[in-house]
C-alpha cells in the first residue's frame, strides 16, 4: 500500500522524505509551527525515532521491530483504535431516534480569510452553525426544543483542495424546555427550512466577524449572495458516524487512495461528488504535500464540538431525554441523581493471532526500543 510518508520509487525512498527538505527549503518560511511538527511526524511515525519494542515468535524465533506510532492527529497511519473507541462512544450518546446531517458551508470570498486565521474561524464556523440551527429549533412552528448536535470540522474536498465545512448530526426532534417531553418535528419531511437557516447563518457569520474585528476585510458582496446549508436525513445516524468517523484523526486523504509516485509526481483518486465516477489527480510532488499541509490545523484548535443536549455541561438533559425515549443508559455517561460517571463495560479480550511468518506461534514482547531522535533520510 502507498503512504503520504512512504510512497515507494525507486529503492525506499518516499514523497515527505524525498520532497520534504526542498518543500521547507523552498516554504519554510511560510510553515505554521503545527505543519512543520506534522511533517516531521508522519516522516518518521513508526520508524526507531520513536522506538518501540522487539517482538519474538514463540514457535519459530523470528523477530520483529515494532516501532511506535507518532501520535499526530494528522498522521494516515495513526489512530485506528483510537478511532474505534471514539467511534464506540459516539454510538452509545446516540438516541433511538431519527437523524438529519446538516452541511454548513463557507463561502469561497472568505476561504483566504479563513486560511490567515484558522483557530478563529474555524472556532467561529462552528458555533455560528449550531446557534443559527438552535435558533431555529427554539421555534414552535418547527420544533420548540432543545437538539442534540455533533459538529466535525472539515476543511477539504475529495481532491484535497481547500473548503472548510461543518457537518452536524443532529437528532430528529428535542427535548422540551421544562424537560417533560421529546418533541418531534412538525413537519416530517423536514427539520427546519434550509433556506430559512442559510439567512440566519450568514446573519451570525458577519456579527461574529465583526466582533473579532475581521469584518473589513470581506468582500461587502459576501453579505448579499446565498449561502450553502445542506441537509439530509440521516436514519439513525450510524452510517454518519462511520463517515465523519474516518477524518476525525486524520487528515483529508487515506494511504488507501495513494496510487503512485513517478519523476516526482503523485496520484491519488477520488469519488466525483456529482458523478460519482471515480477520478484520479496527478500533482507535483511539492504541490501535494502543499495540499495536505493546507489542512493541519493549529494546536488547540478543535475539530469536535458538541452542542445542545449533547454538551458534556447538558448531561441531566441527556439522561432525562433517553429516559422519554426509553433508550438504555450509556456507559461512561453522568449519573444524574448520584452525579457519579456510570461504570464502562470492558471490552472483550481478543486473543492474540498467530504470527504470520509461521501461522503457528505468537508475538512475545523480549525488549524495549528506545526513541532515537534522528529524523530518517
Amino acid at each position: 500500500m502507498r503512504e503520504v510518508a512512504e510512497i515507494p520509487k525507486g529503492r525506499g525512498s518516499s514523497d515527505f522524505r524525498l520532497h520534504g527538505a526542498t518543500y521547507c527549503a523552498r516554504f519554510g518560511e511560510r510553515l505554521l509551527p503545527s505543519q512543520a511538527r506534522a511533517m516531521q511526524d508522519i516522516q518518521a511515525c513508526r520508524t526507531a525515532y520513536f522506538g518501540g519494542h522487539l517482538k519474538q515468535c514463540n514457535h519459530c524465533g523470528w523477530k520483529v521491530y515494532a516501532y511506535h506510532s507518532c501520535g499526530n492527529r494528522h498522521c494516515p497511519k495513526c489512530h485506528r483504535e483510537q478511532t474505534e473507541r471514539w467511534l464506540e462512544k459516539q454510538r452509545a450518546r446516540l438516541l433511538p431516534c431519527p437523524y438529519y446531517l446538516l452541511t454548513f458551508t463557507l463561502p469561497a470570498e472568505l476561504r483566504a480569510l479563513a486560511m490567515a486565521n484558522q483557530k478563529k474561524i474555524y472556532g467561529l464556523l462552528m458555533r455560528t452553525a449550531a446557534a443559527a440551527l438552535q435558533k431555529l429549533a427554539s421555534d414552535p412552528r418547527y420544533l420548540g426544543a432543545h437538539l442534540g448536535c455533533l459538529a466535525v470540522l472539515h476543511t477539504w474536498t475529495r481532491a484535497m483542495l481547500y473548503h472548510p465545512h461543518v457537518h452536524m448530526l443532529v437528532t430528529a426532534g428535542g427535548l422540551s424546555d421544562d424537560g417533560a417531553r421529546w418533541v418531534k418535528p412538525k413537519n416530517p419531511a423536514f427539520l427546519v427550512p434550509v433556506q430559512a437557516l442559510s439567512v440566519i447563518f450568514r446573519a451570525k457569520v458577519c456579527a461574529a466577524l465583526k466582533k473579532a474585528g475581521l469584518l473589513k476585510q470581506v468582500p461587502p458582496k459576501v453579505w448579499k449572495k446565498d449561502w450553502v446549508v445542506h441537509c439530509q436525513p440521516a436514519g439513525s445516524g450510524q452510517k454518519v458516524l462511520d463517515y465523519l468517523g474516518r477524518y476525525v484523526f486524520r487528515v483529508a486523504i487515506t494511504n488507501s487512495r495513494l496510487e503512485s509516485i513517478d519523476d516526482g509526481s503523485v496520484t491519488f483518486r477520488y469519488r466525483d461528488n456529482r458523478t460519482q465516477q471515480i477520478r484520479r489527480v496527478t500533482l507535483p510532488a511539492l504541490e501535494f504535500i502543499a495540499r495536505f499541509l493546507q489542512h493541519v490545523l493549529p494546536r488547540g484548535c478543535a475539530k469536535v464540538r458538541y452542542y445542545g443536549i449533547w454538551r458534556s455541561s447538558r448531561s441531566k438533559q441527556l439522561h432525562q431525554a433517553r429516559v422519554l425515549l426509553n433508550a438504555p443508559p450509556s456507559h461512561g455517561a453522568l449519573d444524574p441523581i448520584s452525579n457519579a460517571t456510570l461504570p464502562q463495560q470492558p471490552a472483550p479480550a481478543r486473543p492474540p493471532a498467530p504470527y504470520p511468518h509461521c501461522r503457528i506461534g505468537q508475538l512475545i514482547q523480549i525488549g524495549v526500543l528506545l526513541p532515537q531522535r534522528k529524523v530518517p533520510p
